[in-house]
C-alpha cells in the first residue's frame, strides 16, 4: 500500500502530521499508536457517520492493540449547542476516562469542531485526533485548532484554540459524499487560491470540476495544496492575535450572517454561506474601490459554474425565505472579529490579494446587501 501524502503543521513542541490518501481508516490504530499516551480511545462520531465508518475505526484500532469505546451524537449542527454538549461530555465521562485517554472525531466540521472543545476541556485537557470525512472538514475546519460551540448570539462563540495529534484525511470517504456535501467543501477550496495563491485558484477554473466528478489524483492536490496553504498560515499565527490567519475568514463574515438567518440548518450548509460570503466580500470589495470587477466576476462566475448557490432567493429550496439587509448586518454585529462596534471584513483588492478591513463604510455595504437581496 502507498504511503499518504503528508502536511506537517510547524507549531514549536505541538506540531502535527496531515496525512492525506485512501484507506486511512483502516490504518488509524497504526498509524496513531506511537502517538498516544496509553492504547485506549473514544471516538465520537454521529449518527449518519458512525453506521458507515465507525466498526472500520473502532477495528483498525483494536488491531493495533488499543481499547476503542464509540460515542454517538445527533447529525447537524444541533449538536454543538449547549444541551448536546453537556450529553457529550456525561456520555464520555461515563466510560470514565482518564488524563491519558485521547479522543478521536469521526466525521465532518461539527463533530470535528465538538470533540476538540470537549477534549480541551474533559480533565482539563485530553489528546485527541482529527478523522475528517468531509471535503470541507479535509481541507479546513479539522486543520488548525479552532474548536467551539454555537450560541443564540453566533456560531462558534464558545470555544478553545487547541491541536489535535494527528490528522487522517482518507480521501476514499469523499466517494460517498453527496454532491451537495463535495460543493460546500469545494468552496473553502477555492478560498484557499482567493487569499494569496492566484496560481491555485486558476489551477481551481480549470479542475474544479474533476475534483467534484471524484478524479483522485485532483482530489489528492486539493486537498494537500489546501492543507499546506492553512498549516503555513496556522504555524505564523496559531491564535489569530494578527490579521494573518483572520484571512482564513474570506467569506465569513457574510458567511456566518447568512447562517444565522437561516438558523444553522438545513436550508443553508456552511461552505454554500461561505461561497456566497466570498461573491459578496469580491462584489464589496469592487464598490470599494479595491478589487477589479473582473476579478469579482471570475470568482462568481467560478462558483456558480461548479453549482454553488449565488443568489440568496435560491437558498432553501421550498423554504425560501425574505432576507432583510439590516437584519442581516444585525447578524454581523456579533461576530468574532467585530471590534469596538465596527465590523471586519476579509476584503480583496484582486485574486490572492485578501486583506483585513475594520473600515467598511456601512452605507456601502448596506447597498451591497440590499441588491444581493434583489437580485
Amino acid at each position: 500500500m502507498s504511503e499518504p501524502r503528508t502536511v506537517h503543521v510547524d507549531l514549536a513542541g505541538r506540531g502535527y502530521d496531515i496525512a492525506i490518501g485512501p484507506g486511512l481508516i483502516d490504518r488509524a490504530g497504526a498509524l496513531s499508536a506511537g502517538l498516544l499516551a496509553a492504547p485506549r480511545v473514544t471516538i465520537v462520531s454521529d449518527e449518519t457517520v458512525a453506521p458507515l465508518y465507525g466498526k472500520r475505526l473502532a477495528a483498525s484500532f483494536r488491531n493495533a492493540g488499543i481499547k476503542a469505546a464509540l460515542v454517538t451524537v445527533p447529525a447537524g449542527e444541533s449538536s454543538k449547542e449547549f444541551a448536546s454538549f453537556a450529553r457529550l461530555m456525561n456520555d464520555l465521562l461515563d466510560s470514565r476516562p482518564d488524563r491519558k485517554s485521547t479522543l478521536v472525531a469521526l466525521g465532518g466540521g461539527v463533530v470535528g469542531d465538538l470533540t476538540g472543545f470537549a477534549a480541551s476541556v474533559l480533565l482539563r485537557g485530553l489528546d485527541f485526533i482529527q478523522v475528517p470525512t468531509t471535503l470541507l472538514a479535509q481541507v479546513d475546519s479539522s486543520v488548525g485548532g479552532k474548536t467551539g460551540i454555537n450560541t443564540r448570539h453566533g456560531k462558534n462563540l464558545v470555544g478553545t484554540f487547541y491541536q489535535p495529534r494527528l490528522v487522517l484525511a482518507d480521501t476514499a470517504v469523499l466517494d460517498t459524499l453527496p454532491r451537495r456535501e463535495l460543493l460546500a467543501g469545494y468552496a473553502e477550496v477555492a478560498k484557499y487560491g482567493l487569499i494569496d495563491d492566484p496560481g491555485f485558484f486558476a489551477w481551481c477554473e480549470k479542475n474544479g470540476a474533476a475534483v467534484l466528478a471524484g478524479d483522485a489524483a485532483a482530489r489528492t492536490h486539493a486537498i494537500e495544496q489546501s492543507c499546506l496553504a492553512k498549516a503555513r498560515i496556522v504555524a505564523a499565527d496559531e491564535r489569530e492575535t494578527t490579521d494573518l490567519r483572520a484571512l482564513l475568514n474570506l467569506g465569513h463574515t457574510f458567511g456566518h450572517a447568512l447562517e444565522a438567518e437561516t438558523g444553522f440548518g438545513p436550508d443553508l450548509l456552511h461552505g454554500e454561506a461561505v461561497a456566497a460570503g466570498m461573491a459578496m466580500a469580491f462584489d464589496l470589495s469592487v464598490r470599494l474601490g479595491l478589487c477589479p470587477a473582473a476579478d469579482a466576476q471570475r470568482v462568481r462566475t467560478h462558483l456558480a459554474d461548479v453549482g454553488l448557490p449565488m443568489r440568496l432567493r435560491s437558498i432553501g429550496g421550498d423554504n425560501r425565505r425574505v432576507w432583510d439587509a439590516v437584519r442581516l448586518i444585525g447578524h454581523m454585529r456579533g461576530d468574532k472579529k467585530a471590534e469596538d462596534g465596527k465590523l471586519a471584513f476579509v476584503l480583496a483588492r484582486g485574486i490572492g490579494g485578501a486583506f483585513v478591513s475594520r473600515e467598511v463604510d456601512e452605507t456601502v455595504l448596506h447597498d451591497l446587501l440590499v441588491d444581493a437581496v434583489a437580485a
